[in-house]
């Protein structure tokens, strides 16, 4: 098959939307097929070595979210005189917004099938940038406006297929989970980067993502002055980068936990950050706002379990005292459960052998399910009678 996968974000990925993306891109190009990567360029530096092709067009930064691109594809010549040279069978897009749109056009141009991914809760993103009820209720209408006009919608998720139909779409949803790759930390890299952060034998706590307050990153924070009012040894990792990130050192220093927090900003060496994660004693993502984080999957690769809010959709995969651990969202719970890494390590230990046996898929196999898919799609694909209209296109019931 010829395969375009469109995304807003890409190389240098800055989320797990353009990591799921690369995913996709990379193992369904092991798997012999054709893949086309489109989405607004980040990067104008040497990209070689991909078993893909990247056909990216301008992009400015979005002014609430400036470590994200968008931009008007059918406006930038160049990528339209490239796309015209690639010929494609399916188009799956990752999101609604840029990409997504060139997406639509480009399907309805061609009439090929379109599939298109929910990942996220963006009624919260909206809200965040607005502070509108009204205005983000529009803005949704207009996501689901957008998945109507798909010929196949998947989800990552139960929980995430719910937000969707609870945003109002009444279409049918497909099911197709995130995947990880299945590696191993190199112990080498792991002593290397206890003595680059002198972390000695203390135990770590570790934090993956947006540095974005929508992550409920104040919750670990709360939960990390208590342990050390308590008296307890640790270290608070906080990887990534985001909107609040100066706001988050601020409120370390007023709980007065900066002597315990490290924060190494956005990592983008792989063996450094399995290194983090095989290090980490455990993950804590306390998040109310992701749906299927990719993170949660990648420290189960390294052994190490997760701290998530019980009821949350990110904790959707997880048993608790099994295969991770679950509190309610409070400071007092959730740093209950982190002493549990203090006062009864083994137990600890056992959760994240747990996760490591039951939670990982690797993405070849989630591909080789998406694969089987899109024959099934284009197989059922009877054209586009809504061609360049405003009317939903039909989808194989």
């Amino acid at each position: 098959m010829r395969i375009g996968q469109f995304t807003d974000t890409f190389l240098p990925v800055v989320d797990g939307v353009g990591r799921v993306a690369h995913a996709y891109a990379t193992e369904l190009a092991a798997l012999g097929h054709e893949v086309t990567v489109v989405a607004p360029m980040y990067d104008t530096g040497h990209r070689g070595g991909q078993p893909f092709e990247l056909v990216d067009y301008l992009g400015y930064k979005v002014p609430t979210a400036p470590q994200y691109l968008t931009g008007t594809a059918a406006m930038d010549n160049h990528y339209r005189r490239r796309m015209r040279m690639i010929p494609l069978d399916i188009i799956h897009t990752h999101g609604p917004f840029s990409a997504g749109r060139e997406a639509l056009r480009l399907a309805r141009a061609r009439n090929i099938p379109l599939v298109a991914t929910f990942h996220s809760k963006y009624y919260d993103d909206f809200y965040k940038a607005t502070k509108s009820e009204a205005l983000s209720k529009i803005a949704v209408s207009n996501i689901v406006n957008f998945f109507e006009k798909c010929d196949d919608v998947w989800a990552v998720s139960e929980s995430t297929a719910d937000v969707l139909r609870g945003y109002g779409y009444q279409g049918p949803v497909r099911v197709i989970p995130n995947g990880v790759a299945i590696r191993r930390a190199d112990p080498q890299r792991v002593q290397e980067l206890e003595q680059q952060l002198g972390l000695g034998d203390a135990p770590m706590f570790l934090f993956v993502g947006q540095l974005n307050w929508k992550k409920n990153l104040l919750r670990v924070l709360e939960a990390a002055a208590l342990l050390r009012q308590a008296g307890h040894p640790f270290y608070l990792v906080l990887a990534g980068q985001g909107p609040d990130g100066e706001a988050v050192q601020a409120k370390a220093q007023a709980l007065g936990i900066t002597d315990r927090l490290i924060m190494p900003g956005h990592i983008t060496d792989t063996a450094m950050l399995d290194a983090l994660y095989a290090r980490a004693s455990m993950f804590v993502f306390p998040s109310l706002y992701d749906n299927a984080p990719m993170v949660l999957r990648e420290a189960a690769v390294m052994g190490t379990p997760a701290v998530l809010v019980q009821g949350s959709d990110a904790a959707e995969i997880v048993r608790d005292r099994e295969t991770g651990f679950l509190c309610r969202d409070e400071a007092e719970d959730l740093a209950r459960v982190m002493a549990l890494a203090i006062h009864e390590p083994e137990q600890v230990r056992r959760a994240g052998m747990g996760a490591q046996g039951s939670i990982p898929v690797p993405w070849s196999a989630i591909l080789a399910q998406a694969a089987q898919a899109y024959e099934q799609i284009i197989a059922s694909f009877t054209g586009r009678p809504d061609a360049w209209t405003n009317t939903p296109s039909r989808r194989k019931k």
